[in-house]
């Protein structure tokens, strides 16, 4: 049986948690920020706890998730 092959893009965006959840940073967080407002900056610091539906996706990705 061949190896299995890990999404090299999910592998370096995401991590999972000790309990399995998907850990993920905001988005938007990159460039032209001088017309985002402060609130949205602040709010976006971090990271985050990815859905259940869009982590079952990111975890198909990760060879042990």
């Amino acid at each position: 049986m061949p190896k299995m092959k890990t999404k090299a893009s999910a592998k370096k965006r995401f991590r999972l948690t000790a309990t399995g959840k998907v850990r993920a940073n905001f988005s938007r967080k990159n460039h032209m920020l001088r017309r985002r407002s402060q609130k949205m900056k602040r709010n976006a610091r971090g990271t985050r706890i990815l859905g259940r539906s869009d982590s079952r996706i990111i975890k198909s990705y990760m060879p042990n998730g």
